[in-house]
């Protein structure tokens, strides 16, 4: 596995950089904007294809790059489900799974720090945003951060991942880089307790002043979404009632852009096609599926998603290839389901 660890030394940020190999599929989690080039020139110079973009939490301390490299590379922005940002591409919760092409991320969902902390965890290796640092935790006395909570993220789950486990934390203000988890178990200061009660004793009497960025980054942070107000957009975005009057009289053939464990949880409009958002490229070329489909139906495509953007992007991918007669779903599937149009199980791959 390729594994990179950036650092922004005017945040003391870490960013992580994972794929299989060159030349595959890449995720990148907790990016940071000032260091956007950067990841640019190393996502060209390894010949990576980013798909996903991942922040642990709304940050306090810097502001995200989800949103540009959204913009410059189409990719899938990932937040948890308790995220306070307008709009992500794709919303995960405890359980769940972030997959690319040869990595699979297991999302743990980590209150604590704030109340929208996640750590994501691959056999061997503990991405742990400010959930857990090398012989600290994140503080708990901001954006609804709570010390017992954190206490059970840390004791419940996080520390009960195998020892030999890397742990590769969202900062560090020491010149350390990683440890483990048999490591912090043994060594962390404020691990060193018996009770969460303990614990809330030692973080509620660090006296830390507010991050310097806290008033900039976390409403910043949290309008991250696509610039959906384009003209080349917002004339064919189909709020979700008409979507669904749409649906009701077979005017338009619907397509679900989202991948399959997201189909399987949430369901799927009826009759709609399913074209994963990251092989968009092999149904709209000439021959494609896409293609097809528009030639010989003469009816209208309505693309849609989670909760709008991948779909907005799509349609910017669809015109450009030559693509008249489509339009998005506005609000995606969540939009759709509060319209009350029908959802049903998706089907099965055997």
């Amino acid at each position: 596995m390729l594994l990179r660890q950036l650092f922004d030394s005017e945040s003391c940020t870490f960013t992580y950089l994972l794929a299989s190999s060159t030349a595959a599929e890449a995720l990148i989690i907790d990016p940071v904007v000032s260091k956007l080039d950067r990841y640019i020139t190393l996502l060209d110079e390894l010949d990576l294809h980013l798909v996903k973009a991942i922040d642990t939490h709304v940050h306090a301390d810097h502001i995200t790059a989800l949103g540009e490299l959204r913009d410059k590379t189409n990719c899938i922005t990932v937040m948890g489900k308790e995220s306070s940002v307008d709009v992500v591409s794709m919303r995960v919760e405890d359980g769940d799974k972030i997959e690319i092409d040869g990595i699979c991320l297991d999302v743990i969902y980590t209150p604590g720090h704030t109340d929208d902390s996640y750590c994501f965890y691959i056999p061997g290796m503990v991405f742990t945003g400010d959930t857990l640092f090398i012989r600290g935790t994140g503080r708990t006395d901001f954006q609804h951060g709570s010390s017992s909570q954190a206490y059970d993220s840390l004791f419940n789950k996080i520390l009960k991942l195998p020892d030999e486990t890397i742990v590769y934390p969202g900062h560090d203000y020491k010149g350390d880089s990683t440890s483990t988890i048999g490591e912090e178990k043994a060594f962390n200061p404020r691990l060193q307790v018996s009770s969460a009660e303990d614990y809330a004793e030692i973080m509620d009497n660090l006296g830390l002043p507010n991050p310097k960025m806290m008033d900039v980054a976390v409403p910043a942070n949290q309008h991250i979404g696509m610039a959906q107000e384009e003209p080349e957009i917002t004339e064919r975005t189909i709020p979700a009632i008409d979507a669904v009057s749409r649906n009701k009289g077979n005017e338009a053939i619907f397509i679900d852009l989202r991948e399959d464990p997201e189909r399987s949880k949430n369901g799927v409009i009826p009759n709609s096609v399913h074209v994963p958002y990251n092989s968009l490229t092999d149904f709209i070329k000439p021959g494609g599926m896409l293609a097809a489909l528009s030639q010989q139906s003469g009816r209208q495509l309505m693309l849609y998603c989670a909760y709008g953007e991948r779909s907005a992007m799509a349609l910017k991918e669809l015109r450009a290839a030559g693509f008249k007669n489509v339009r998005h779903l506005g609000g995606g599937i969540d939009a759709w389901v509060n319209a009350e149009g029908p959802v049903e199980a998706a089907p099965q791959n055997h």
